[in-house]
């Protein structure tokens, strides 16, 4: 999070939404005489959230889950 007093958001307004749509910052607070009056924030396209976006892309393996006792028993600290 960066925190700007009025005068700099307002001389460097695009420099600031830059930082936002390139996720170097989430959240930008603006205040005044080092209050904080406002936020911005991106807004976030979510359809890259779609569940099945990629579905027909990717082929899983028939023995993904060869090792799942493997890999539960070094997780609860068991031996091999």
């Amino acid at each position: 999070m960066k925190q700007v007093n009025v005068l700099e958001a307002k001389t460097d307004l695009s420099k600031l939404l830059r930082l936002l749509e390139t996720n170097r910052e989430d959240i930008i607070r603006i205040a005044r005489n080092g209050k904080p009056i406002a936020e911005m924030r991106a807004i976030r396209n979510d359809s890259s959230k779609r569940l099945g976006i990629a579905k027909g892309k990717f082929k899983t393996p028939d023995d993904f889950d060869v090792d799942n006792e493997f890999i539960a028993s070094m997780l609860m600290g068991g031996e091999i």
